[in-house]
């Protein structure tokens, strides 16, 4: 079910929003993990080795002994994995409350009440359209502008994330735009990440960038 007719603000949404919650890839809980080539490069820079993600969708880096660029590429497996993991509805959400709020282009404003107080969605289409949520002292707030339906659900394709202040909403740091290419793992097989490119916005005194990772040569374990 898509939101198309209007929804009243305060009107209880739980079953809209875990609808567009459901519709999100994950994996199989038994699927056994990847590997592959993994390359990254900015600017005239480029470094490579070799990755593998376990059943435990923990992942091993080796030939990378540059320490900032092996956590950098550990960081991206590492959210693309626990993005992946399969959780209920109601485990994840249980001690959370959903109401309407506002409706926009991008979608119908999901207001959290309960454990999760004072964080926010946005859905379309059975699609999480904006996320903004209290994560470990900082607010991130996530807008998808395009996703990739892979007939299982869908994956985000083209999105933004910032961080700012909970108490003031300052920034924290320049807007990241990410590029997310995706791909199955043989006919049928599941969808794993196979390029990420992320453009980083200029903030105080830190230049704009743009770093790309790409994992290539990829198996199923």
């Amino acid at each position: 079910m898509s939101v198309s007719t209007p929804v009243a603000p305060g009107t209880d949404i739980r079953s809209l929003f875990a609808e567009a919650y459901n519709n999100r890839y994950t994996w199989d809980p038994g699927f056994a993990g990847y590997s592959g080539r993994c390359l990254w490069s900015q600017g005239d820079q480029q470094v490579e080795g070799h990755f593998k993600v376990g059943s435990d969708l923990k992942a091993e880096i080796e030939g990378i002994s540059n320490e900032e660029v092996h956590k950098a590429v550990a960081s991206q497996l590492w959210e693309v994995c626990i993005h992946r993991v399969r959780r209920p509805f109601e485990v994840t959400h249980k001690d959370n409350q959903f109401s309407a709020g506002d409706s926009t282009d991008e979608g119908l404003e999901v207001l959290v009440g309960g454990k999760g107080e004072g964080d926010k969605y946005r859905i379309k289409d059975d699609v999480v359209t904006m996320v903004h949520r209290h994560i470990h002292g900082t607010v991130v707030t996530i807008h998808t502008e395009e996703v990739t339906d892979t007939g299982s659900g869908y994956l985000s394709k083209r999105y933004s994330s910032q961080y700012a202040d909970p108490a003031s909403g300052e920034a924290k740091g320049g807007v990241n735009h990410f590029t997310d290419t995706f791909v199955p793992l043989g006919e049928g097989g599941t969808w794993v990440l196979s390029e990420r490119v992320i453009r980083t916005e200029a903030f105080g005194d830190s230049s704009a960038g743009e770093q790309s990772f790409q994992f290539l040569d990829l198996k199923a374990n």
